[in-house]
């Protein structure tokens, strides 16, 4: 196990890497206009363009510019998001204090969505599976069906006009809020419930998909050998579909969830604008507004930290949940 967990930390390095050298030539090089002029803004001098180009070391070869800009991929204390680099040229405040100051919203979202939809989702596809083609599985599937196609934003403002707008119209007393106001801090809104919508909102979508992967995986694993030698030994149904046909059927859902929840700790960009969360999400989005390209640089290299280290966890999990998974 332990040469497969070097080898698999050396691929997600080089993943990391190529994701650095793409942001790099996009941000940097790539875009139309020089970032020392979006920096100091187009009311200057060429002077002050000239020294802002100097500061941002512009001017320095590019092998030292990408090393520089690298740099803030690793996690190490003052290299993850360095100053240098990430600084944002909107608010002239460090990227890496944006978006720690952020990250708790984005956490709480994406921790309660991620919650919801297994528990939504994970039942509904059991359910669907074992009473193939009963009343109980259409519905599943109709559930299904519309939360794919049901769009984020959608979903977003069609749930705050019911849910807020026309229950504040009607004087009910416990109308879930929207965003966080002014002085309430974080736990303060969880239990406001100013978070129920746009956990709710945000799982839909990805509960259908996962109740539909869950379905078919277990309805193909149902037809496994094993599972007929474990029905001939005479165990209960409840044991054969819950030990052993659901822990090798919930393989490619844990495989799923890890890359899901992983991109959502990057930032829940739609969900966190349509409800007023300041969280990454909401922040990208600004930053993107703005042209703040080192604010994009640094939600970019932080969302893909983010992915790299939950697709080598799911793959730690493997083994725990399917026993014909070995690492070699």
């Amino acid at each position: 196990m332990g040469r497969y967990l070097i080898r698999r930390t050396l691929f997600l390095i080089l993943v990391l890497w190529i994701v650095s050298v793409l942001t790099f030539l996009i941000f940097v090089k790539l875009p139309a206009g020089d970032p020392a002029r979006r920096a100091a803004g187009t009311r200057t001098t060429e002077a002050q363009v000239e020294e802002a180009r100097e500061r941002l070391g512009l001017n320095d070869p590019i092998w030292v510019q990408y090393t520089r800009f690298a740099k803030g991929l690793v996690p190490w204390p003052g290299w993850f998001l360095n100053e240098q680099v990430y600084y944002s040229f909107k608010n002239f405040v460090p990227v890496k204090e944006e978006i720690f100051g952020r990250i708790p919203v984005t956490i709480t979202l994406a921790v309660g969505a991620g919650a919801t939809w297994l528990l939504v989702g994970i039942p509904i596809g059991i359910i669907s599976a074992i009473r193939r083609r009963s009343l109980a599985d259409r519905a599943g599937m109709l559930f299904a069906l519309f939360g794919v196609s049901a769009p984020v934003f959608w979903l977003g403002l069609l749930f705050l006009y019911i849910f807020w707008f026309k229950f504040q119209q009607m004087g009910w007393p416990h109308a879930p809020g929207s965003g966080i106001p002014t002085g309430e801090n974080l736990f303060e809104a969880v239990l406001a419930g100013r978070f129920v919508m746009p956990w709710i909102v945000l799982a839909l979508s990805f509960a259908a998909l996962y109740s539909r992967m869950t379905r078919g995986n277990l309805i193909e694993t149902m037809g496994e050998d094993y599972i007929r030698t474990a029905r001939a030994k005479g165990l209960s149904e409840r044991r054969v579909i819950f030990k052993h046909g659901l822990r090798a059927a919930l393989t490619p859902v844990v495989t799923m969830f890890g890359m899901d929840l992983g991109l959502l700790l990057g930032g829940a960009i739609i969900t966190e604008t349509v409800f007023n969360l300041p969280g990454v999400g909401q922040y990208t989005l600004n930053a993107i507004k703005t042209s703040d390209f080192p604010a994009v640089m640094g939600v970019t290299v932080f969302a893909a930290f983010f992915v790299v280290v939950a697709n080598l966890v799911v793959d730690v999990m493997y083994a725990a949940l399917d026993p014909r998974v070995r690492y070699s």
